[in-house]
């Protein structure tokens, strides 16, 4: 499976009025973007800064932190007479998800809007945007090409890979090197692009910056959830239907999505949470909501906003081939990492091949705990999360596999779902 943004379907939450979503076809021109109130002049930063803290805007990148309190970070610094940079990190390495090269395709000024918003904030008279995919690259130099934007913007083109948009791999690459993570410290808020502070920010949360400018944080959080404010965009893929794009408000129920979707609630047999690194969840979840506190609870999480479904795949089989993902994805750069995906790789493939033994199960399970927080970026625990949450959730079905009595993997040869072609035989978003 590889999500692309060609052709992609979008849709709104009933009632709501989308933020980030539009209509149409095609990248959104200048005219229309100013009209809509695009590009305003800009007079406090702290005053800003102050309405970003009040909306409690979290990164839609996958880790949720607050966007304010990266500001701050690097705003010090340059307060305290450091130069700062400002990267939009639109390198969407997770192939269950779409949403950033759909808002750079198609909304462009939105992007460098916010990304104008949060360089002037910071201070910065340099700013990147950070992708792979060579559509999108050409939508923001189309836009940059008609827009009178302060600070300077480059754009910065890398080969798509899991780990490329990891914000130390963004800096390493716009820094010359490869798009791979480094070790911390220094974080890149210290020590960032040519050893600046360096705001990274995903090109979501990027895109919110101009509605809070334009209407404050009570109407930014006039949607969502107390936690969980705002609206976020949501790919939900799998149960054998194309791909959706769609704004939502946090909290909105999954069960109201799956019907939304077409999809019947009672069909799902699971899910694959926040692209490939949340884990799965068992069928009771859609009674859940899709906020970060309500998913936190669960054990699982919200991320970057992927929610692929589940109905006649077996999760063994899923867990399988996503972790033979990570196994081909990882850096290379850390044993652990290195040696932990390929060995928990090999026990879910057995798994869902029949093969397995109950001390292998026995070492998944130590495994999915002790590798936890090793290397140099989160690979690996995305790695033990799809392990963990596979024997939490389905242990029922992970017997079955062992006895050899799973009825849908007996022929596993054609039982691969979510398998995902090497991403550099894949023609980038084709």
């Amino acid at each position: 499976m590889t999500t692309t943004a060609t052709d992609l379907a979008t849709s709104v939450w009933p009632g709501l009025t989308p933020r980030l979503l539009r209509t149409g076809h095609g990248p959104e021109d200048l005219t229309d973007y100013t009209r809509s109130g695009g590009y305003q002049d800009v007079d406090d930063p702290e005053r800003l800064l102050g309405e970003i803290a009040a909306a409690g805007l979290l990164g839609r990148g996958g880790a949720a932190f607050p966007l304010a309190i990266k500001l701050q970070t690097v705003r010090a610094a340059h307060l305290a007479g450091r130069q700062t940079i400002v990267v939009a990190n639109g390198e969407e390495g997770e192939p269950a998800s779409v949403k950033d090269r759909w808002l750079l395709r198609n909304r462009p000024h939105l992007v460098l809007d916010g990304l104008r918003l949060a360089a002037w904030i910071v201070g910065a008279q340099q700013a990147y945007v950070y992708v792979s995919d060579p559509h999108a690259a050409a939508a923001v130099e189309a836009a940059l090409a008609v827009a009178d934007t302060t600070p300077a913007i480059s754009v910065v083109t890398v080969a798509p890979a899991y780990i490329a948009g990891e914000e130390s791999a963004a800096v390493r690459a716009i820094n010359g090197g490869p798009a791979k993570p480094t070790d911390k410290p220094p974080r890149v808020f210290d020590e960032g692009v040519a050893g600046c502070p360096t705001l990274v920010s995903n090109v979501e949360t990027l895109a919110h910056l101009p509605y809070i400018r334009r209407h404050g944080a009570d109407a930014f959080r006039s949607q969502g959830t107390e936690a969980s404010p705002g609206t976020f965009l949501a790919t939900l893929t799998g149960a054998g239907k194309p791909p959706v794009l769609y704004e939502l408000p946090y909290g909105a129920p999954i069960a109201d999505l799956l019907t939304l979707h077409r999809v019947s609630p009672a069909a799902v047999s699971g899910l694959l949470m926040g692209g490939y690194f949340a884990g799965l969840l068992g069928p009771d979840a859609v009674g859940a909501g899709l906020d970060h506190e309500t998913l936190r609870a669960l054990g699982s999480g919200l991320g970057c906003g992927a929610v692929a479904v589940l109905t006649s795949d077996c999760p063994v089989a899923v867990a399988a081939s996503v972790l033979d993902y990570f196994d081909r994805e990882n850096a290379g750069q850390c044993g652990s990492c290195f040696n932990g995906t390929a060995a928990m790789a090999a026990v879910t493939g057995a798994l869902r091949n029949g093969a397995a033994t109950a001390e292998d199960l026995e070492r998944l399970q130590r495994w999915s705990v002790v590798l936890r927080g090793r290397g140099a970026c989160a690979t690996l625990d995305g790695a033990a999360n799809i392990a963990a949450s596979l024997l939490t959730h389905f242990p029922d079905l992970v017997r079955a596999h062992v006895d050899g009595s799973c009825q849908s993997c007996r022929t596993f040869e054609a039982q691969r779902p979510f398998e995902v072609e090497p991403i550099e035989a894949v023609e980038a978003c084709r």
